[in-house]
């Protein structure tokens, strides 16, 4: 059995907590549903446990362990930090970190009612992280490039799911945002994974932001993407309004990379429909719908 062969269960998340975290053990334990590079366990109720299992290495767990706490202390919502470090063992050969639990309803299991409000909160999320990284900050592996440098990415789920319709116009959302200018600023903290699994919601408005793996300093332009991919129909202007400091460039973008993370989306979306590792089904009407938004600018 290979590493990512196995089995996370309730006992052996147990088994580690009495080894490593004895304290802790007796706490309840309930799976949490989704997940892919890592496998989330509800520990009693304030804490989880995540586990390392898909992820080929252990640096998105060790980067959260070490940046989460430096910047959750300034950010307006609620985000996981790290409490307790689990360390590889003949048991499990892979990290696995207790955090604190982000109470709401992963945005992909739930729905946003009030949009002004949740422009409101995510704009200013987004202003409290996005300040200028030290340099000793991580960078970008797969993702925070220009778009120009992300253009085979797209070409491959632009021809995998998008619709002959709108083709087209999906491209030009595209190509405008590789011919806009480059990110001149100082490099900024960067959640660069904004998508509905990785936000929760609450009363119909966003109430926490989770899974900073992809955490790296660099364009903003990566998390504004979430003014379409996450926030309902004719509230992106709010969100730039409030946000207040994106010039055009950025914004094209933002607009840009909102295009291709919505055919991601779908993507992962037809991969479950086809029963396959990974997908996710419900994933495909959110990407719609977000690319629906890209499209129309609001």
């Amino acid at each position: 059995m290979t590493d990512t062969e196995i089995e996370i269960t309730a006992d052996l998340v147990r088994d580690l907590l009495q080894e490593q975290h004895p304290d802790l053990a007796g706490l309840a334990i309930r799976e949490v549903v989704g997940g892919w590079g890592n496998q989330m366990w509800r520990l009693g109720e304030e804490l989880a446990v995540r586990m390392q299992r898909m992820d080929r290495t252990p640096e998105l767990q060790l980067k959260e362990r070490q940046w989460l706490p430096v910047l959750a202390p300034r950010l307006p919502l609620p985000v996981p930090i790290p409490v307790r470090f689990g360390e590889p063992s003949e048991r499990f050969p892979k990290h696995w970190t207790v955090m604190t639990w982000v109470p709401g309803e992963p945005l992909d299991h739930g729905s946003i009612t009030r949009g002004a409000h949740a422009a409101d909160t995510l704009a200013g999320f987004l202003q409290a992280l996005h300040v200028e990284a030290p340099a000793e900050a991580p960078t970008a592996t797969d993702r925070g490039a220009h778009p120009r440098n992300c253009t085979h990415g797209f070409e491959n789920v632009l021809q995998d799911v998008v619709p002959d319709d709108v083709a087209a116009d999906v491209r030009e959302v595209w190509d405008d945002a590789v011919a806009a200018p480059e990110w001149e600023g100082p490099p900024v903290w960067v959640h660069g994974d904004l998508h509905p699994a990785n936000v929760v919601v609450s009363d119909g408005t966003l109430s926490g932001i989770i899974d900073f793996g992809a955490l790296f300093a660099g364009d903003p332009a990566w998390d504004l993407a979430a003014a379409w991919v996450l926030l309902p129909a004719g509230t992106a202007a709010r969100f730039f309004d409030m946000y207040g400091h994106a010039d055009e460039g950025t914004i094209r973008r933002a607009r840009g990379l909102a295009a291709m993370k919505s055919l991601f989306l779908m993507h992962m979306g037809r991969n479950g429909d086809r029963g396959l590792p990974g997908g996710k089904p419900h994933w495909g009407p959110a990407g719609r719908a977000a690319l629906e938004r890209v499209l129309k600018g609001v």
